[in-house]
């Protein structure tokens, strides 16, 4: 008998450790014994999000695409409705901003050789699930189940399983069809089917495996391709025929290898990573909260995050994961985003979480400066501005799910030296409190490095130069410094596990200061509120947004202040909102919940902050509250709607960009107890 997680859900006595262990071996029977079918590994996790659909047009995006291992080619189930063999795609992401190339993939073509009839194939199942896509037919001759798997960030495998319901032979055919205008261009060696693309040096080739079967014969006729069996399968009754459908997506294949793919133990290797991911939502807990209900939002933004993960290729040297792949803006890495990416991703897929990290430093200057993105081809990489630094909360995160010491030493010198870039650039009046900037003096670029672009409180800045290439705005930012301060403490406790004393109490000491300087110049005790300060006068900007609780989320705030600022983050009228933390106060004249972007939207990282602000200075039923209610009232959430880049405070619902990887880090996070 299996048990998996309900079924072990009664015994709460159970040692975490065993649970653990008795959930993947669960995982590892249901997903190793043949192709998965409807409810394994687990019915619970079944079309957490929707992947139907079908592109009106080459760039459309409306729908969920499923990608996964790093792989830059996607696809999609057909839609509902929609009663043919095979799926939608691919969609391939590093043609320029990302296309489709596809239509259809591993259509199925069976025909009866002995009545020369073709046989019809009636769909009764059809699902995404963790780490594939899975269809099933059915006829009175033969059933066809279809599972679609990535093996590597290369190879997107179709596994076909035919089986006879009666003795018969078939004649087996897999056609494709690409998308007008992207016509397959060649047959290889008579048996494959290689399609190029204008202007780029990518190749997609497609090939079918059978053991054991005649050769085959692949064809192209228009924008539809075929391959097929020069001769007829035999089948006998009951018995069961496996063949594999490849698509190798090749980058570049002057500098590429791709890996190689062993297709009877591909699906054995991708059930099993995939139980390794799943076990970690074990503990995704929240009071009030069933937990079947957390656990699957847990799985959403697991899959979210897979499936924005993106391998090495071109001048991205490490995996990592973009932002969003349904928002064309957003083919390459971003710092802000990377950082929060990692630490979530420390929690299942820890060594994607440190390629994320080196990722972003692989393009590390020699004064310590990290850029804002980087892309496939670094022309388009912007070095106008940074992005805030959380890199060192970060790479502690991957060392307190891993215990890496190895991974903290190779990070040390890169995190300090990025640190020290701060204070080096970006302190206008050198007073030990730091602004945001740019390189090129731009006031974009420098609200682009605060990751707030359009934030009221930048409303009335200008840029000051400090030296060659290094502007401030005219005001220190107290997000900035409260992350500076906490990054002092974490510097501090990386020197300490990797035996740099000295550095230990420097570090300490400097945060020491620090500390009494935020408290003193960036708290107005009027009002109960940290605000951003002028620089010259000292002034506060006096807005009400999302970084004045930063300093709670990283502990500098005293106390009493902390109850102070408590106190205006629980008001209904500023920002304890249906779905609460907002940007902006909602009693803000400039509040703009829907369009507003930073200016009233709530984005799930700053109310993630938010609810740790509150859980770090003893608040713990006010953030159950709150984080429960940032889930509850998320439309979709906990149905089938994917994670939006910003939501409505006031309604829930979600806008900008789908299935965005922050906003799946943040619910991961805020779920993780």
């Amino acid at each position: 008998m299996l048990a998996t997680s309900a079924g072990i859900a009664e015994h709460d006595d159970m040692h975490p450790s065993l649970k653990y262990l008795i959930i993947v071996a669960g995982f590892l029977v249901l997903g190793l014994n043949g192709p998965a079918r409807a409810g394994a590994p687990d019915a619970r996790f079944l079309d957490v999000l929707d992947m139907h659909g079908k592109p009106a047009s080459p760039t459309d995006r409306s729908f969920n695409i499923f990608f996964d291992a790093g792989a830059w080619h996607g696809y999609s189930l057909p839609p509902l409705g929609d009663d043919d063999t095979g799926f939608i795609g691919p969609f391939v992401h590093s043609l320029g901003d990302g296309r489709w190339v596809g239509r259809r993939f591993a259509r199925v073509v069976l025909q009866d050789t002995g009545s020369q009839q073709n046989i019809a194939l009636v769909p009764t199942e059809s699902h995404s699930a963790p780490g594939y896509l899975v269809r099933h037919f059915s006829s009175p001759q033969v059933s066809v189940d279809q599972v679609l798997f990535f093996a590597n960030s290369w190879h997107a495998l179709a596994r076909i399983e035919l089986k006879a319901t009666r003795a018969l032979d078939l004649h087996v055919a897999i056609e494709g069809q690409a998308m007008p205008g992207e016509v397959p261009a060649t047959v290889t060696g008579g048996e494959a089917v290689e399609q190029s693309f204008a202007h780029s040096p990518s190749i997609l080739s497609t090939t079918l495996h059978v053991d054991g079967a005649p050769a085959q014969r692949a064809s192209v006729s228009g924008d539809d391709y075929q391959i097929s069996l020069t001769q007829p399968l035999h089948l006998k009754s009951g018995q069961t025929v496996v063949l594999y459908v490849d698509q190798l997506l090749t980058y570049n294949p002057q500098t590429d290898q791709p890996q190689a793919v062993d297709d009877e133990t591909a699906w054995t290797a991708n059930r099993k990573r995939w139980a390794g991911y799943l076990a970690s939502v074990v503990p995704s807990h929240l009071a009030g909260l069933a937990d079947d209900t957390a656990q699957r939002v847990a799985v959403k933004a697991i899959i979210t995050l897979l499936g924005n993960w993106r391998a090495a290729r071109g001048d991205l040297h490490h995996d990592g994961v973009i932002p969003s792949y349904s928002n064309p803006d957003f083919n390459g890495f971003w710092a802000w985003d990377s950082w929060k990416h990692a630490a979530a991703l420390a929690l299942f897929a820890p060594q994607l979480a440190r390629d994320q990290m080196r990722a972003m430093f692989d393009y590390q200057t020699a004064d310590g400066m990290v850029p804002d993105c980087i892309y496939l081809d670094k022309a388009g990489d912007n070095w106008r501005d940074s992005k805030p630094p959380l890199a060192t909360w970060a790479t502690l995160a991957i060392y307190r799910a891993t215990g890496d010491k190895a991974f903290l030493a190779e990070m040390y010198d890169k995190l300090v030296r990025y640190h020290r870039w701060w204070f080096s650039a970006r302190d206008h009046d050198h007073n030990g409190l730091v602004e945001y900037g740019s390189t090129d003096g731009t006031l974009i670029a420098a609200k682009w490095e605060s990751g707030m672009d359009n934030a009221v409180r930048f409303d009335a800045t200008a840029m000051l130069k400090n030296g060659n290439g290094e502007w401030s705005m005219d005001q220190a930012s107290v997000d900035l410094n409260a992350y500076l301060y906490q990054e002092k403490l974490e510097l501090a406790e990386i020197a300490r596990v990797i035996g740099k004393d000295a550095d230990y109490h420097q570090w300490l000491k400097e945060a020491a200061a620090m500390r009494g300087a935020i408290q003193a110049r960036m708290y107005d005790p009027q009002r109960g509120y940290f605000f951003d300060a002028h620089l010259g006068d000292g002034h506060l900007v006096h807005v009400y947004g999302s970084e004045g609780w930063a300093p709670l989320w990283a502990g500098v705030a005293s106390p009493q202040q902390a109850a102070r600022v408590v106190g205006v983050m629980l008001d209904p009228h500023k920002f304890a909102t249906y779905m609460p933390f907002p940007t902006l106060a909602r009693d803000d004249p400039r509040f703009s919940p829907v369009t507003g972007y930073w200016r009233g939207p709530l984005w799930l990282d700053q109310a993630y902050f938010g609810v740790q602000a509150l859980r770090r200075y003893g608040y713990a039923a006010q953030a159950d509250d709150m984080a429960r209610r940032l889930v509850s009232n998320a439309k979709g959430l906990t149905a089938q709607a994917p994670m939006y880049e910003n939501y409505d405070p006031l309604t829930g619902q979600g806008y900008q960009s789908a299935n965005f990887s922050w906003a799946a880090a943040s619910y991961l996070l805020l779920l993780h107890q």
